[in-house]
Formats: C-alpha cells, structure tokens, sequence
C-alpha cells in the first residue's frame, strides 16, 4: 500500500508539490488564528453562585441559606456535583455538570433552580447571584493602580493611614479602570484587592437617643430614607409636559445630618442631633501593594473561549487609552503578572528550535549528500509536519499549549536526529 502511494506520488509530482504549497498555507494560516494557553482547561462546565447576608454567623448562613440552595441545584438535569463553602454572611456553591454539558445551558438551569430556591430563604437576604461564566485556567493578568506622589497616598504624620490617596485610587479602580477593562470584548470578571473603600458614617450618641426616646431603628430608617428621589408625576401646561421629581439622593455629609428622624414636640429631630455624621472608610480586611507602594491589584479574568494573546493585546491598548487620562503621578503597573509571557516565551523557543533544526538538517544532509533535491525535500518537511501537527489539534478540537509547543520542539530535535542517522547509513555504504 505505501509502495502504491510512492509511485503515485512520483508519477503525480506537480499535483504532490500543488497539494504540499495548499497544505503550508491553509496550516500557516490556521497556525496563527489558533488560540494558544498556557495549560489545558480540566474543568468541568462549572457555575458558581454566591448568596451574602451581611454579618450572618456561619452555622445560621449554611442551614438557613446554604443548605436550601444545594438541595435545590442537587435535582437539577445534568449535575453531578455540588459542592459549598459557608464563612461570615458569605455562601459559595459550586455546581459542577457532565462533560460535555454546553456552558450557557447550565448557567441556564441553574437560574431556574434559583428561583425556585429564593420562596425558601429567610426574608432580608440578598438574592443568590451567579459568578461571571469565566474559566478556573482563566486568570490571565494581574495589574495595579499606583501613586507616585507621597503627600497623597503612604503613611504620613497628619495621615496615618494614608487614606487619602488610597480611597481615590480605590474609586479610580472602581468606576474607571475595572468599568473600561469589563467592556473590552473576552473580559468575564476583574477583580480588585486593596484600597480603602469609601463610605459615610453616621456614630450614633445613645445619650441622645434617650433623651429624644429614639430607637436605634427609627434612626436607620431615616438615613435609609433620605437616599432616594421621589416621582411626582407631570404638570401640564400650555400643551407641554413637566416632569416632577424630589431630589433626596446624598451627595455630601450633610444631607445625611439635615434628615429627619421624628418630631417631637412640634420641633423636628435632625440626624445631627443624635449622631456624628462623618466621611471615613470601611474596615480593612485586606490591604493591596506592589514594590513596597500602596497600590489597588486588579485581577483580570477572562472568558472561556477568548484567545489569550489577542485578549492581551485588546487589554494592553485600553490600559494605555485609560493611562493618558490619569491624574499626574497615578500609574497602571501591567507586568506584574501575564500568562501571555509564558506563551510568548513558549512560541519563541519553538521558533528557535525550528530555526536552528533547519539549519542543521541543511547543514547535514547537504554536506554528505551533496544533494540540492534531498535538502530541499528534507528542508520542507520540517513546516509541514509542523502545520500537520496544527491541523490535526484543530481537527480534534484541542488546543495549542506550552506542554504541546515543547512537545513540537522535541519532536523537530528527533527529526534532526533522524536526519543525521540516514546520513550516517548513507555514509557507511
């Protein structure tokens, strides 16, 4: 059979040469559109739904939320693991489906059960909502957001926590740099770690609140309250329309302390006059650096079936879009973690080892043989078996990995050996 096919390949020579051209250059081509990882993603299709109740201990979180939500998801078509983790007013279940189960149809079942499990949840807790549908393999760039300048972000004399500058770069990272990088088509998720976060406080006076006989509720629905515009319907006048609306929502300190709890004695209670309304910061759980400097780390996620370099290239030029319009001194640190290096670097060596198993072959092959045709034909082996290697992955619907590039670069090493052992019988005979 194989002698059939030599003969028949001598006897066709330019349709053999035809066939290996088409062949180099649909595999060229198919080469540089196929997504390269760095590992293969393991995983089963997988959707994570998380439930908070704020300040819930963890025995009262997992019987009376945790455990509704998983004997709900246990029925669901196509599951073959639940799996929760329960700490302080947090619950994290992961349902993990068949092999093969397509992404979007699990998300899609998962939804369903929820709402069946929202009827059983104790009244007050925060909906169940699913986790961005991106890869466990996904992580795929840390970055972070500095200052350089030192009388607005580090520990100073009048600034002891240095909050300043760490609760603008807190809102920078929130509502600028995470809203541009979510919006960049492959992104499922970025993450922020560190930074001070922004909040108004209200301390209340429990001497006052006696004095008033106030309660501390009566005081949390006034602040509640006092954040919200309301609807007033329209005024119509000379055949026009005007939209009637109270202005309520807070913007500054005192708009929480002008609010009204009760009246008593005809004389209304004002927030200020049973608490100290102030501007500070949530209690750190965590804090966020880089080279020593306070910093804001955002950890970038991205979907499932993006391509790595090119999500890296669309995030590259956005962090640069989004650097010109930084205040003076603020900085995104891109390089502190990029999985598109390691492909880079994986790439770099196969192409060196191609390069250098060329050369080799040539050198080899055309020096004992003295043969320009066996060279030649020696020499185009090498970018076919490499766009065949390509081909046959996509054909299987895997994927290029580090591990399969330096399966490749092995591969061309056995091939220069190969070449220097047929020299060697030639030689002896």
């Amino acid at each position: 059979m194989i002698g059939q096919i030599i003969q028949w390949s001598l006897r066709n020579r330019l349709f053999v040469v035809l066939g290996g051209l088409l062949l180099l250059a649909w595999g060229g081509y198919q080469t540089a559109r196929t997504p390269v990882d760095v590992f293969p993603d393991l995983t089963a299709p997988t959707v994570t739904v998380v439930t908070e109740a704020h300040g819930m201990a963890p025995l009262d979180m997992e019987s009376l939320v945790t455990f509704p939500i998983e004997t709900a998801l246990n029925g669901a078509p196509g599951v073959r693991r639940v799996r929760s983790a329960t700490k302080v007013g947090l619950s994290t279940i992961t349902v993990e489906f068949a092999w093969g189960t397509d992404a979007y149809l699990a998300r899609q079942v998962v939804a369903e059960k929820l709402q069946l499990a929202k009827a059983s949840l104790p009244p007050g807790i925060e909906a169940p909502v699913m986790a961005p549908a991106a890869s466990i393999m996904g992580e795929i760039m840390f970055i972070a957001l500095t200052w350089d300048d030192p009388a607005k972000v580090g520990v100073t004399e009048g600034n002891p926590r240095g909050t300043g500058g760490t609760v603008v770069l807190k809102n920078t990272a929130d509502y600028v740099l995470r809203k541009r990088l979510l919006a960049v088509p492959g992104v499922a998720e970025v993450l922020p770690i560190g930074g001070d976060l922004q909040q108004f406080q209200v301390t209340l006076k429990p001497e006052r609140l006696a004095a008033y006989g106030l309660t501390i509720d009566e005081a949390i629905k006034a602040v509640e309250g006092a954040n919200s515009n309301a609807a007033a319907g329209y005024y119509a006048e000379n055949g026009q329309e005007y939209l009637i609306q109270g202005i309520g929502r807070i913007t500054k300190v005192d708009d929480i302390a002008e609010a009204v709890v009760a009246i008593k004695h005809g004389q209304p209670v004002l927030i200020r006059h049973i608490a100290d309304v102030a501007l500070g910061t949530a209690p750190v759980r965590g804090v966020g650096s880089t080279r020593g400097k306070p910093a804001v780390v955002l950890g970038v996620q991205r979907q499932p079936a993006a391509n790595t370099l090119e999500l890296t290239r669309r995030l590259d030029a956005t962090m640069a879009d989004i650097q010109k319009s930084l205040p003076a001194g603020m900085k995104i640190e891109t390089r502190l973690f990029r999985q598109a290096d390691f492909i880079e670097i994986s790439i770099a060596n196969l192409m060196a080892a191609l390069r250098d198993g060329a050369i080799l072959i040539v050198a080899i092959v055309f020096a004992f043989l003295l043969s320009v045709r066996s060279t030649a034909i020696t020499l185009v082996a090498l970018p076919l078996s490499l766009v065949a290697t390509v081909l046959s992955l996509k054909l299987l619907g895997a994927t290029i990995i580090t591990m399969t590039l330096g399966g490749i670069a092995i591969a061309l090493g056995a091939l220069v050996d190969d070449a220097i052992i047929v020299v060697e019988n030639v030689v002896r005979r």
